[in-house]
C-alpha cells in the first residue's frame, strides 16, 4: 500500500511517500510569504497534485489538529488541510488521521516523546537521512511510519 503523509502548514509544508514501510521520497513544498493566501495554497494543491500523480497514493495521513497554542497556527493549518482534503476529494483518496500521540507512541513508544527523541527513532530507519531534512519534513515521515506501524496487520493481508 502506498501511502502520502502530509504535515500541513501554509508557510510550510511536508510530505513523505511510502510503500509499506519503504521510504519512496519526501520533501517540503515553501510557498513564498509576498504571494497571497489563495496563491500560496494554491501552490500546495499543484505541488502535491503533482506527487499524487506521480505516486498515485491509496490513503492520505494527516496529523490531527487538536490543540494549538497558537491560533493564527490552526488556522493556517486547517487551511492547508483544506486544500488536502478538496484533492484528495477529487482524486478519490482515503484520508486518515493520526494524532500526535499515536505519532510518539508508535515511533518511540512514549507518547510524550519530545521532538529530538522522535527523530533518534526515526534515525534508525537506514535508509532516511534526516540531517538534511526540515521539522516538517521529518513529521511526515514520522506520521507515514507510525501510520504503517499501526495498521501492518492490514498491510499484509
Amino acid at each position: 500500500m502506498k501511502i502520502l503523509s502530509i504535515d500541513s502548514g501554509v508557510e510550510k509544508t511536508g510530505y513523505a511517500v511510502f510503500e509499506n514501510n519503504t521510504y519512496l521520497t519526501s520533501g517540503l513544498i515553501k510557498t513564498d510569504k509576498s504571494l497571497s493566501l489563495p496563491e500560496r495554497l494554491a501552490v500546495i494543491h499543484r505541488f502535491l497534485e503533482q506527487i499524487i500523480n506521480k505516486h498515485h497514493p491509496e490513503v492520505i495521513i494527516l496529523e490531527q489538529i487538536f490543540f494549538f497554542r497558537n491560533k493564527k497556527t490552526i488556522v493556517s493549518v486547517s487551511q492547508s488541510q483544506g486544500v488536502i482534503l478538496f484533492l484528495a476529494s477529487q482524486k478519490k483518496i482515503k484520508v486518515e488521521y493520526l494524532t500526535p500521540l499515536q505519532i510518539k507512541q508508535a515511533i518511540t513508544g512514549y507518547g510524550r516523546a519530545d521532538k529530538k527523541s522522535l527523530q533518534k527513532m526515526l534515525s534508525f530507519q537506514g535508509n532516511i537521512a534526516l540531517e538534511k531534512k526540515d521539522d516538517d519534513e521529518t513529521d511526515a515521515i514520522a506520521c507515514a511510519l507510525a501510520y504503517y506501524y499501526l495498521h501492518q496487520n492490514e498491510f499484509f493481508h
